[in-house]
């Protein structure tokens, strides 16, 4: 303790400029917690948190047989599964070809251009994105057009919400994703590519057999995370871009959430799903983190 103490004198600076994170969570992150407890009550914003009746898992049961929150539950876990097989693996395909670019001005020009769909706002994102796929004057439509083929209302049809709301946010995040793939491939020690090349490797071969290995612990790491979002689908976008005709494949339970919430005002209702998808979370970051650690020695904790 004395050790501990003679620390804490000696750095305190350092200590006081984390007073100003730690009120942050705590007002924001861990002081609302307390209103968890109305999944498990009758909440009336007139009689309070604390003054309302408990009724124990009746929302979780009324949630479990309500057939627009199990649509959504599947949407939500179809999505994600489409979003991880087809996104998780662009942001590092992108940081390998970054990688190998030789000359540096369009290496530069490149990055810069991929990076930059991440930092426009989803409002203008949408924009972009229904403007491209309008039936009258969207780009994609003017193409079919040229070869006869009949303009799509592709955001009036549930069957393209998918597509179009996955390769959107492949094109918005995918770039600036792979970032920290490329941060982990200027950790590799230059020493292993120069053995290579004096052993006569291609740098093909050299991608294949020093790049991903050496990142391979970043990679499990950034999926274990992905797994733990996979109940978090973008919900700006999908609000933005869903209506009622596309419901049957677009809504996901966060949009589920939102409308008994703030729109419906059944707060306790809509807390009760929100407190099962931060369980589910919890439990597949959980899983995926031990059976990483098992099988891989890599693990967030």
């Amino acid at each position: 303790m004395q050790r501990v103490g003679d620390h804490l004198k000696r750095e305190w600076q350092l200590y006081a400029m984390l007073i100003p994170t730690i009120l942050w969570l705590v007002i924001f992150l861990y002081k609302p917690m307390y209103g968890l407890q109305i999944a498990f009550k009758d909440y009336s914003i007139f009689r309070g948190v604390a003054a309302s009746p408990w009724i124990g898992f009746e929302h979780f049961e009324t949630l479990f047989n309500n057939d627009q929150f199990l649509r959504a539950l599947r949407n939500t876990l179809i999505m994600s599964a489409y979003g991880l097989l087809f996104g998780f693996p662009v942001p590092i395909f992108l940081a390998l070809m970054f990688n190998e670019i030789l000359n540096q001005k369009f290496k530069k020009t490149a990055q810069t251009i991929v990076y930059l769909p991440h930092f426009i706002s989803s409002v203008i994102i949408a924009g972009i994105v229904i403007t491209a796929f309008s039936p009258s004057a969207g780009i994609v439509n003017t193409i079919l057009g040229w070869f006869g083929v009949d303009a799509v209302y592709f955001l009036t049809k549930p069957e393209w919400f998918r597509p179009i709301f996955i390769g959107t946010g492949i094109w918005q995040e995918a770039g600036f994703q792979s970032i920290v793939y490329l941060a982990a491939i200027a950790g590799v020690s230059p020493t292993l590519y120069e053995s290579a090349v004096v052993d006569g490797a291609s740098r093909w071969q050299m991608m294949w057999k020093i790049t991903i290995p050496s990142i391979l612990p970043t990679i499990i790491i950034m999926l274990i995370i992905r797994i733990g979002n996979i109940l978090e689908i973008s919900f700006e976008m999908i609000i933005l871009l869903y209506q009622p005709a596309t419901y049957q494949t677009a809504d996901v339970v966060n949009t589920f959430i939102y409308r008994q919430g703030l729109q419906g005002g059944q707060y306790d209702f809509a807390a009760a799903a929100g407190l099962f998808n931060a369980v589910v979370a919890f439990i597949l970051v959980m899983t995926a983190n031990t059976i990483s650690k098992r099988y891989s020695r890599t693990s967030l904790w």
